[in-house]
């Protein structure tokens, strides 16, 4: 079963210029969760690309933490 993101990615709820702005002005950091980036990447290889993080390799409140240490001003 693939999550409601990945499906929402696949169906055109995220329009790829949309993302594009996104990821160009380094305002995105992808966080997968109950998936892998390897499932990310078959339906969003521009997303995938980009460094981010994952509750599977490391617990939530590190996740967190390291959220809240790049969007500190």
């Amino acid at each position: 079963m693939t999550p409601a993101f990945l499906d929402r990615i696949q169906s055109g709820g995220i329009a790829d210029k949309e993302l594009s702005t996104l990821l160009a002005r380094d305002l995105l950091v992808p966080i997968v969760h109950n998936t892998t980036y390897e499932a990310l990447r078959d339906v969003s290889p521009m997303l995938a690309s980009r460094s981010g993080l994952s509750t599977a390799e490391n617990p939530m409140a590190d996740v967190a933490a390291k959220l809240a240490e790049l969007v500190a001003p």
